[in-house]
């Protein structure tokens, strides 16, 4: 449990510092979204992302002018995804194996599944899933999409800390973005780029911020002994640096402290 506690911890508060450093260079506006989110989550009804979202396009819009006339130049154009796996060569898969694929493995592990399932069974104890669940999932979810020219894609438990601190409760909320999504790649594809433009650097800092947030305060190091605190603590610093081998070294820790080989 410390091992897992630690890269939930260390997951969170490495989306804190990514959300400072998005902020860093409007300060102002950060400090701004950041009051307005506190403000907005403490209001229960109030659709908080949505309020921060549409700050974020009136910002865009007012300091980059010219984004109206590119938003009304948009054109609908209806585009289906093409089978891609018939253009596929060995080349390709020997690079998107061992050049892509494995080097992210220990990461995918450790934020898409192992932290995803803590902090599911942690939010929502009486719908609990299982790393064999979500791993199976995740390779289905990834065999479907690459066949069809999608890039690789992962759950994640900072996605899921943040759907929640900013009020989702059910699977609907999901429904929802993805059909959203949907409809951007079917009939928008050639203007999302423009469609980035309404979201400013600070404003989606804010959220990722408080999504850390969530994701940090949600990791339970309550009644844990000297020994666990220790290899928690140890597993999250290494983790904001890397989770594979966050991962790792909270595992082998952990084994040691068992073991009687190291105490704290």
């Amino acid at each position: 449990r410390p091992v897992v506690h630690g890269l939930v911890l260390g997951l969170g508060l490495a989306f804190m510092l990514e959300g400072i450093r998005l902020m860093a260079g409007d300060a102002l506006m950060a400090i701004l979204a950041v009051m307005l989110t506190f403000l907005l989550l403490s209001r229960d009804r109030v659709p908080a992302m949505l309020i921060l979202l549409l700050l974020g396009a009136a910002v865009a819009v007012a300091r980059q002018p010219g984004l109206l006339g590119e938003l009304g130049s948009m054109a609908f154009r209806f585009q289906l995804p093409h089978f891609a796996l018939t253009g596929l060569r060995w080349e390709d898969t020997l690079t998107g194996v061992f050049v892509l694929g494995l080097p992210q493995a220990a990461l995918t592990l450790g934020n898409a599944i192992i932290t995803t399932v803590e902090e599911n069974n942690t939010l929502f104890p009486d719908r609990r899933v299982t790393v064999r669940h979500v791993a199976v999932d995740h390779g289905l979810m990834n065999l479907v999409g690459a066949s069809l020219g999608g890039v690789p894609m992962c759950h994640g438990a900072g996605g899921m800390a943040g759907h929640v601190r900013f009020g989702a409760r059910t699977g609907g909320s999901l429904v929802i973005l993805g059909l959203l999504v949907l409809f951007v790649g079917l009939f928008l594809a050639d203007s999302a780029a423009t469609l980035f433009k309404l979201f400013p650097p600070s404003v989606l800092g804010a959220i990722l911020f408080f999504a850390g947030l969530e994701l940090a305060a949600g990791s339970q190091g309550g009644g844990l002994d000297r020994n666990d605190r220790y290899v928690l603590l140890i597993t999250a610093g290494v983790s904001m640096w890397n989770m594979g081998a966050g991962y790792l070294a909270g595992l082998l820790l952990w084994h040691a402290v068992r073991r009687g080989w190291l105490r704290a």
